[in-house]
């Protein structure tokens, strides 16, 4: 058996197809083709989850993404749970392992409902309001219990082992929605042959016609007609039919982001099978027929499990063939849940009642119902509904006041109207207007190529429906290139329509009702919650929703917000419009992070880049660090020695002896033609034109706001060519800023810009003994200091392998970088380092680099900088070109604030204790003492023991620095607070002779 409310022969699947599923351990039988909130409805569960806040028991409320408490854990093993996953559209597959979620011990027993009994210190904005003594008590007490208590699902702890795919595609109409509406859409504009995409979030196309019973089209029943005219589109060469699939966002120019669920409905996905695939669509035209959402009626006490939406009850019993209840109460406000009352009682469901707000309604369903047997109550309210893990009565009154009268029923379904679905003509940046004759929200102002159609565009009536959305779709193929369409428009035989409804609190759930009456499910908002909100101030519906967080789950206030709009509206003495409604964003619904990401996860998630010296640094035992999306060798440790053993070591042995550090990272450019040097004018803020070929100059380039942007040292190799290198991380972005400028600024400058970093490996040979090292290798190069002195460059070769050997230092002493064909570089390595081991040379990593460089005053542009330096702050004044006319950031550099006294500058800290090592980013006050907030000055840039002076060194970025020599500063931490002294910025060989050997 499927389960004791599957009523035989009901339904769209055969009951014969069974599938065993389990819900916090107890097994049960569904069918193929049930969701699993189908499922255990057919099995009589209707407790399957706990509130966020007051952890009230919770039932199914609807049959579709609008789902606000039937959210689950579904596992597949111990790495694959997934979840806050919605029962209402998770597919059932045989062996489904599903969890209640936000619960404790069980379900049915939740200690966390305590909270329920201490709602009136949790009310709306409570968090602003209670808690608020003793104060020390919030962060150790308060907060980690309301946290833990609070919430929905719990994330997973392992690695995804899922895999997704993503796509991108290029449409002339893109239809949203797979209703009758999207469906003839689609038929009209693939008709006319343009390239047609048709998505829905449903595993089986047709929208309301899954439980229009009445709904006859082309001589069929709905449904049917649905699934033929959607096999007849999938076998059209010009269209695409994605079922699964729903659109969460739409972006500017008509780009639409799309999740298809590729195997969440099968028991054993293939390993090459995706889990999920994000479609990016961009449409020349896009069709809008999302459809509209079902309100539910505010009460009392109506989150009750067994309360759920009439049209969900309709869709579990004509298209999963599920009762909802056996003795089924109906609480309305428009006509719409009498059909459900009808099909139910045909279904031989006893309908105890149905309770209409409305004082005199007539029409075929009224008749109808009336005609079948049953009672029905006209102008009257539900004021409560008994019972506690199950819905067990209703208590129905006059709505404006009388006697009370109680039914007994183990369902309630309730209907306040329906909501057209605007979320993504919202997100399109479109204008919704307000219908004051439906009271309803719809479509305006259109911001983009789109057009909405059918129940998401207000209009009702499937007949009228479907003629609006037919000719949308010819109009839509037209205005992206069609000639001509067929003609043939599907013809509505039979069709229900329905509109008006009512919104807010029903009679009984007004301000002096004590029982809480919810307008968001999810996030346990009441009417007594919004009304709250306005009486303590908020008048903008944004903030009523901040305060109150009505529309803020994962929902989205699909069910909620016109309720709430409509409650904050009444108190505040204001037409709805007025108010205004919430503005939608992106996702829809909720999106897995795979799906969005795809491929570029794990290794893949960003481009890992490797020197050609990395194989051998790795067989050296070195640990690398990211930089940028480089792996860099960090240090290179020997047995036993951890890293500050190992830094020390290299950088003794670099000032020692020698060192060799790939440097390959660093970016390069040449910059090639008849006007390099001027475009290099334009560019840094040091003049090029009087630099000589073989000569090197160190450049800063600032931005237009003269705050340095990238440094590096540049090479004239010939009049009309430079080898220009930046830092590892700016090297794309210095491109793009140089390229930019030659393009926008400069067009009339004949010069070209190569980007070659990748095109030459860089070994830097620093030290004493560094010429020693690399003059037995080189070929066609004089290494003396009169014929390559400091700062120069040469062409040559070395080991047989073309070199461009720089002389030049980032550690201080005697230094050389040797530039070949990456292809040659690690034996071009290989071999430096044979010859290097002669004289003691140590293999030296990004760390003991930084060390070097700090302890000789060197800055690392993006460490010593945080982007409102310039140069005068760096100390790197001389590098600017005083008689220069022009350079990109010349204008900034005079203004008035960058000038002005007290500007933070570079200079060096040493600590009273010698052996205390500052931490980066640490703040520098001038009286320790001072009351919280201190005065902050400044801050620590760079901070390192350095081995070569016997003591740690810090640079730090300090307002007027250049002005405090000598003085005493200090730097707040935890553990107490570090006397400083502000230095210059060069801690070792200060006269900078060992540049020279």
């Amino acid at each position: 058996m499927s389960g004791a409310f599957r009523i035989p022969g009901a339904g769209r699947f055969s009951q014969a197809k069974t599938a065993r599923f389990s819900f916090d351990g107890q097994s049960y039988a569904g069918i193929e083709g049930d969701t699993l909130a189908s499922a255990l409805l057919a099995n009589g569960v209707h407790l399957v989850g706990r509130s966020f806040k007051y952890h009230r028991p919770r039932g199914i409320l609807s049959a579709g993404a609008e789902e606000p408490n039937a959210l689950v854990e579904i596992r597949r093993d111990a790495a694959r749970k997934t979840p806050n996953v919605r029962a209402t559209v998770q597919e059932l597959y045989d062996g489904l392992d599903a969890q209640s979620q936000n619960r404790w011990p069980s379900l049915s027993f939740d200690l966390g409902a305590v909270s329920d009994i201490a709602s009136p210190l949790l009310s709306a904005g409570f968090y602003y309001k209670t808690f608020m003594w003793p104060k020390a008590a919030w962060k150790t007490l308060y907060e980690p219990k309301i946290r833990a208590a609070a919430g929905l699902g719990v994330s997973p702890d392992q690695p995804d082992p899922d895999h997704y795919s993503s796509r991108y595609a290029h449409c002339d109409v893109l239809v949203l929605g797979g209703g009758a509406a999207g469906i003839a859409a689609a038929l009209a504009a693939a008709e006319t042959g343009v390239r047609v995409i048709l998505a829905d979030e449903q595993a089986e196309f047709g929208g309301s016609l899954r439980f229009e019973s009445g709904a006859k089209i082309d001589g069929q029943d709905g449904f049917a007609w649905a699934q033929a005219a959607v096999a007849k589109l999938a076998a059209m060469d010009n269209v695409r039919v994605l079922s699964r699939t729903t659109a969460f966002g739409y972006y500017a120019q008509n780009f639409i982001g799309l999740v298809e669920r590729v195997s969440e409905h099968l028991r054993t996905p293939g390993h090459d099978l995706a889990r999920e695939r994000l479609w990016q669509v961009r449409a020349k035209r896009v069709v809008l027929a999302s459809g509209a959402i079902e309100r539910h009626m505010v009460f009392a006490d109506n989150d009750r499990p067994g309360i759920m939406l009439a049209g969900a009850a309709r869709t579990y019993l004509n298209h999963y063939g599920v009762a909802v209840g056996r003795n089924v109460g109906v609480y309305t406000a428009n006509d719409s849940a009498y059909a459900a009352a009808i099909d139910l009682k045909k279904a031989g469901v006893n309908v105890a009642a149905i309770v209409d707000l409305r004082d005199n309604p007539t029409g075929p369903v009224i008749d109808e119902a009336r005609a079948l047997g049953i009672e029905i109550n006209f102008g009257r309210a539900v004021i409560r509904a008994g019972g506690k893990l199950r819905v067990s009565s209703m208590t129905v009154q006059p709505k404006n006041g009388g006697g009370e009268r109680t039914i007994a029923v183990d369902a309630i379904l309730m209907s306040a109207g329906w909501t057209p679905s605007v979320h993504l003509f919202s997100q399109s940046r479109g204008k919704v207007a307000f219908n004051d004759e439906t009271k309803r929200f719809v479509p305006g102002t259109y911001a983009q190529d789109c057009v909405s159609v059918g129940a998401c565009n207000g209009t009702d009536g499937l007949s009228a429906t479907v003629d609006e959305a037919y000719a949308a779709g010819v109009r839509a193929a037209k205005d992206a290139g069609a000639k001509a369409a067929k003609s043939s428009k599907p013809k509505v035989d039979a069709s229900e329509s329905w509109s008006r409804g009512m919104l807010g609190a029903a009679p009984g759930a007004g301000p002096d009702t004590t029982v809480k009456a919810f307008v968001d499910f999810q996030n346990d908002v009441t009417a007594k919650d919004i009304r709250q909100a306005v009486h303590e101030g908020m008048r903008s519906i944004e903030h009523v929703k901040r305060f109150t967080t009505n529309g803020m789950a994962t929902d989205q206030g699909k069910t909620s917000n016109m309720h709430g709009l409509a409650i904050a509206a009444e108190v505040l003495g204001k037409p709805i419009p007025e108010v205004g409604l919430t503005t939608f964003r992106a996702p829809y619904t909720p999106v897995t992070f795979g799906a969005i990401v795809s491929h570029a996860r794990g290794p893949l998630f960003d481009p890992t880049r490797r020197t050609a010296i990395h194989p051998w640094a790795e067989a050296q035992g070195a640990v690398f660090e990211d930089v940028g999306q480089w792996k860099r060798a960090w240090y290179f440790p020997k047995a036993g020695e951890d890293m500050h053993a190992a830094v020390d070591r290299e950088c003794v042995a670099v000032r020692k002896t020698a060192g060799l550090f790939d440097a390959s990272t660093l970016g390069k450019i040449e910059v090639v033609g008849p006007d390099a040097a001027k475009f290099m004018e334009l560019l840094y803020t040091n003049p090029w034109e009087k630099l000589e070929p073989g000569r090197c100059r160190y450049g800063i380039m600032l931005r237009e706001d003269g705050f340095i942007y990238d440094d590096g040292v540049v090479g004239r190799l010939a009049p009309d060519r430079f080898h220009v290198t930046t830092t590892t991380g700016g090297a794309p972005r210095v491109m793009n800023h140089m390229e930019d400028y030659l393009q926008t600024e400069f067009p009339h400058l004949n010069v070209w810009l190569t980007s070659i970093t990748e095109q030459w490996a860089v070994i830097a040979v620093q030290g004493p003994k560094s010429r020693d090292i690399i003059a037995p290798l080189l070929e066609g190069i004089d290494m003396s200091d009169e014929a390559l002195p400091h700062m120069s460059v040469r062409e040559g070769k070395i080991c047989g392998v073309p070199t461009r050997l720089f002389r030049m230092s980032f550690t201080g002493e005697r230094g050389f970088e040797v530039n070949v064909p990456a292809d040659y570089g690690q034996a071009v390595w290989e071999a430096l380092w044979a010859e290097g081991q002669k004289h003691g040379a140590a293999a030296y990593g990004t760390e003991a680099m930084h060390v070097l460089r700090a302890e000789k005053g060197y800055i690392i542009v993006g460490q010593d900088t945080d982007g409102t330096v310039t140069p005068n702050d760096a100390g790197l004044d001389w590098a600017v070109g005083k008689k220069k006319p022009d350079f990109v950031g010349i204008r900034g550099l005079t203004r008035p604030d960058l000038v002005a006294k007290g500007r933070k500058q570079l200079v060096g800290l040493k600590t009273r204790d010698p052996k205390v090592v500052l931490e980066e980013g640490a703040q520098i006050v001038e009286d320790p003492k001072q009351a919280i907030p201190m005065k902050m000055i400044g801050h620590v840039t760079s901070s390192y023991w350095s081995e070569n002076c016997g003591r740690s060194i810090a640079l730090a970025l300090v307002a007027g620095g250049r002005d405090r020599m000598g003085e005493t500063l200090y730097v707040p931490m935890p553990n107490g607070v570090i006397e400083v002294e502000v230095t210059g910025m060069v801690f070792f060989d200060e006269t900078g002779g060992r540049l020279n050997g």
